[in-house]
């Protein structure tokens, strides 16, 4: 076995997102999140649904497998019986996301995709994030706008629930009194003071971080042989 590229340990920190699920949809939006869920419905997480992004459910291989009407989609999404995993142009330490603009929101510096389906994913279903490039524009201490709810400005949503941000640093969950940001693992070669000097406002760093788990010998031949063959992973995180 060569050794474990980044962007395959990356791939095993989002497919932990979905680890044990059961039976409900996964939305990733990315590469790295899509070879993730795959990953994860081949293995450790068989019951998790898997969609083409219209109408239909598909297997990890895109065979068709059912059809899923938009009612029922929405059921799903305002139900809490989703998982998605969405990108992030900025996010803050309470997981306040912003794909809308930068700089103030009446006359932006820079026009992004627009707040979208942001606030109802968050609101009403668990959200994850991928962000493959930790920096501090990315990681700031407050969003120029906020479309992913955080923690802060959820109360009182029943579904709303942050399980993990994915970067090319490491895994960043909330599990902390005030549900500010921590690092429940960083990638091999990653240190704690790389994090620090990425982010733009304090983490709370546990004294000891663990790695993330490096892919059992059969995820690393899925990943390569299976999933993405062609290395596209590589475009996202080329280490």
């Amino acid at each position: 076995m060569t050794e474990v590229t980044r962007a395959e340990y990356c791939v095993i920190a989002c497919a932990e997102a979905w680890r044990d699920a059961g039976e409900v949809l996964a939305s990733p939006m990315g590469l790295i999140p899509s070879v993730g869920a795959r990953l994860a419905r081949l293995t450790f997480s068989p019951d998790l649904l898997l969609t083409d992004g219209e109408a239909l459910l598909v297997t990890p291989d895109g065979t068709v497998e059912g059809w899923l009407p938009y009612r029922q989609h929405l059921a799903l999404v305002t139900g809490g019986r989703r998982h998605v995993m969405m990108g992030a142009s900025q996010i803050d330490r309470y997981g306040n996301q912003n794909i809308s603009c930068i700089g103030d929101w009446e006359r932006p510096k820079r026009q992004l995709l627009g707040v979208r389906g942001a606030p109802v994913n968050t609101l009403n279903n668990p959200t994850s994030y991928w962000i493959p490039r930790h920096s501090r524009r990315v990681f700031v201490e407050k969003v120029d706008m906020v479309c992913g709810v955080g923690y802060d400005h959820a109360a009182g949503a029943r579904y709303h629930r942050i399980p993990r941000v994915v970067s090319d640093l490491g895994v960043f969950d909330f599990d902390t009194p005030d549900h500010s940001m921590r690092p429940a693992s960083l990638h091999p070669g990653v240190t704690s003071e790389q994090v620090r000097e990425a982010t733009s406002f304090e983490l709370a760093v546990p004294d000891d971080v663990p790695r993330t788990r490096p892919p059992t010998a059969e995820e690393l031949r899925l990943i390569r042989e299976v999933l993405d063959p062609g290395n596209t992973r590589a475009r996202e995180v080329g280490a």
